[in-house]
């Protein structure tokens, strides 16, 4: 049985309103919203599919799925990320892998590297 990556998808009180945010700044777009209580972004940037499924109450605590995103930019894509509404958790790392942890609106963490030099 082989299995392949559909997409991923995180749990919201505001499927729109998220998916929006990431379509936004992945310059991908809203393929569906099914009423919103299920949103699909999809293109730009984005390698795969992200889905926002509406839920009453988000589990508690920390992600257990995040996603981890990669640039030529760090700070650059730091700087508009937060313009655009993320909040910085930490920047980390060291001279040879840096990474910076943010949340978006809705508090879920993701995470945006510097693409290594080839």
């Amino acid at each position: 049985m082989t299995l392949k990556l559909a997409m991923i998808t995180a749990d919201t009180t505001d499927a729109e309103a998220l998916g929006s945010w990431w379509a936004h700044v992945t310059g991908a777009e809203i393929a569906e919203t099914n009423d919103g209580w299920f949103v699909i972004v999809k293109g730009g940037e984005l390698p795969v599919t992200l889905a926002f499924q509406k839920v009453d109450e988000v589990t508690p605590g920390k992600n257990r799925l995040h996603l981890d995103l990669i640039t030529e930019d760090l700070e650059g894509a730091t700087d508009r990320l937060l313009a655009a509404g993320a909040t910085l958790v930490e920047r980390r790392g060291d001279e040879n892998f840096r990474w910076t942890t943010l949340a978006d609106p809705q508090g879920n963490d993701f995470c945006i590297a510097a693409q290594p030099e080839a």
